[in-house]
């Protein structure tokens, strides 16, 4: 699994789908609740997760680190 805390997937970030990256396209956190998290994804819209089960990597999509 990835090397991030649940709490860094915080409503505005972005994120990619690691096993669905090219088919869902990046994503923002809409909301965190009770670790089931609201992702709208650029091509295939919204999608609620449970990030224990999908591994969901943060992105800057201003291309700095």
């Amino acid at each position: 699994m990835s090397d991030y805390f649940i709490g860094d997937l915080t409503p505005g970030t972005f994120v990619v789908n690691v096993n669905k990256e090219k088919e869902w396209g990046i994503g923002q956190i809409q909301s965190s609740i009770n670790n089931i998290i609201t992702v709208n994804f650029e091509n295939v819209g919204k999608k609620t997760i449970n990030p224990k089960e999908v591994e969901l990597k943060i992105i800057n999509i201003n291309g700095t680190n």
